[in-house]
């Protein structure tokens, strides 16, 4: 391969296959290697704690593109195939078997792992984590078999296969640190709407406790013991505490890191060569005026987009608003925007929380940081213009349901 005119992406996943599909559209003729570890070719991972993980979809329905679409592309697809090493001088990457590959442009589409659970038992069987399609696989073969499950970690990751597991028929106990499911990510107004959503499928939700140590017995995993020396059953036992970014390869090739491979608006690394997308890039906002990294399938989906572009030299930046989604249980929500837990000062609800059928919107000197909208649709567009236009709005009418949110963004200062 003529690292001349070679494209290499390290990282067959969902962020991978769309950098290689936009390449092909935007007129690249030139080879291409797509270099995944898994032996699965490039999937998708919301269904892996929706609809899959549930049997509501087929296996079929994760991947991002049929079985044939990467030969008739000219894509050199290489599942099993890990990168141990980047060279950036000699624009080489080195493979495990020894052979290396040359490249004009490396796009790095690394992902990200589970974070560790570091207490006794975290290796014992039955100690399960939900990142690869493997996994999904192992989850919903142990809910055929479980009947009580715990899930340590009340993130998105962690209430999604909780609710999975009681629309199961499992007994569930969620197991957090913090006072709330997803306080740091939504804050207390919103959290709680969550914990209550829970609670009411009948979830036994135990905020605020420390896990001390994983028991189990001849090798499997039979509970969990806590620092107040309480002792909760399972036949299973969920981690979910979060993901770390795999950004070892690149800082280990000298290029910037730090929550991530550091790239710019353009998502080109410190090495002018070298770009990242998806959950391992931290990556400079425009709108926001600095780095962030986003850890959601949207983001997996449309960042490679523009990678693809800026490593064919078109002026691009990503730009887009952060944007996820979640089901739970009869809960839908899309939430669309950015904001830290420390950075908003007043949450604004439209429409009735009692019956989750409402928007929450984020607000920071009065204007839209973020909004999510719960049971509630066809909203997300004049969502994001809000957010995107910057302007304050005015809080009384943004919670009035007979107020259109367009007409906040037909008034020069939004308040009429």
């Amino acid at each position: 391969m003529a690292p001349d005119t070679a494209f290499v992406i390290v990282g067959a996943g969902l962020a991978g296959a769309k950098a290689a599909q936009t390449l092909r559209e935007e007129g690249f003729d030139g080879p291409i290697a797509l270099l995944g570890e898994e032996n699965e070719r490039p999937y998708e991972r919301p269904p892996l704690s929706k609809g899959y993980l549930m049997g509501k979809d087929e296996r079929e329905t994760v991947y991002v593109h049929p079985s044939p679409w990467y030969a008739e592309n000219d894509v050199d697809l290489r599942l099993g195939t890990a990168v141990t090493a980047i060279d950036p001088a000699a624009h080489e990457v080195s493979l495990a078997d020894g052979s290396r590959v040359g490249y004009a442009k490396l796009l790095l589409t690394t992902g990200s792992s589970p974070r560790r659970l570091p207490v006794p038992g975290a290796d014992l069987d039955g100690v399960l984590t939900l990142r690869r399609l493997a996994d999904s696989d192992r989850i919903k073969e142990a809910f055929g078999s479980a009947s009580r499950v715990v899930v340590i970690g009340a993130g998105w990751i962690g209430l999604e296969t909780a609710a999975a597991a009681r629309e199961a028929g499992l007994e569930v106990t969620v197991l957090e640190a913090a006072e709330l499911p997803l306080l740091r990510v939504l804050g207390r107004e919103v959290s709680q709407i969550f914990a209550g959503l829970h609670t009411d499928h009948g979830v036994e939700l135990r905020c605020g406790v420390q896990v001390a140590e994983i028991t189990g017995a001849d090798g499997r995993a039979n509970g969990v013991l806590l620092a107040d020396g309480s002792r909760v059953d399972a036949d299973a036992v969920i981690v979910g505490v979060g993901i770390t970014p795999n950004s070892g390869l690149a800082e280990a090739a000298g290029l910037e890191v730090g929550n991530g491979i550091r790239v710019d608006a353009h998502l080109r690394s410190s090495h002018p060569d070298i770009y990242a997308a998806g959950d391992v890039a931290h990556a400079f906002h425009p709108l926001l005026g600095k780095h962030i990294r986003v850890e959601h399938w949207a983001n997996a989906l449309n960042q490679p987009k523009t990678a693809a572009k800026s490593m064919l030299g078109q002026d691009v930046a990503y730009d887009r608003v952060p944007y996820f989604f979640t089901d739970q249980y009869d809960l839908g929500m899309e939430y669309t925007g950015y904001v830290e837990p420390d950075a908003y000062d007043q949450v604004v609800f439209r429409g009735r929380t009692d019956t989750r059928e409402f928007i929450a919107f984020w607000l920071a000197d009065g204007r839209v940081q973020a909004g999510m909208n719960v049971n509630v649709w066809d909203v997300t567009d004049p969502i994001r213009d809000l957010v995107t236009s910057g302007q304050a709005v005015d809080a009384n009418e943004l919670a009035d349901t007979d107020v259109p949110l367009t007409d906040l963004l037909r008034r020069p200062d939004g308040s009429g």
